[in-house]
């Protein structure tokens, strides 16, 4: 697996997953749903790669390496 996430862009997600995770403590009622999707972004963050940049084509990591 190839990491295709670059450093800024694996900042933002993880800082992004951790607020929306945050949500499922503190946030309404009814949008609860959305902390469980900050698992996708914290994810990809921590791991450096995205399955849908994979199928866009799509790399903001300056230098290609193998996460193996």
């Amino acid at each position: 697996m190839k990491t295709n996430v670059g450093g800024f862009d694996r900042a933002v997600r993880i800082v992004l997953g951790l607020i929306m995770l945050a949500w499922l403590f503190v946030g309404d009622i009814e949008l609860r749903w959305v902390g469980v999707i900050g698992i996708v972004p914290l994810a990809t963050g921590l791991f450096g790669f995205c399955p849908l940049y994979r199928l866009l084509g799509l790399n903001t990591c300056p230098l290609s390496r193998d996460s193996a």
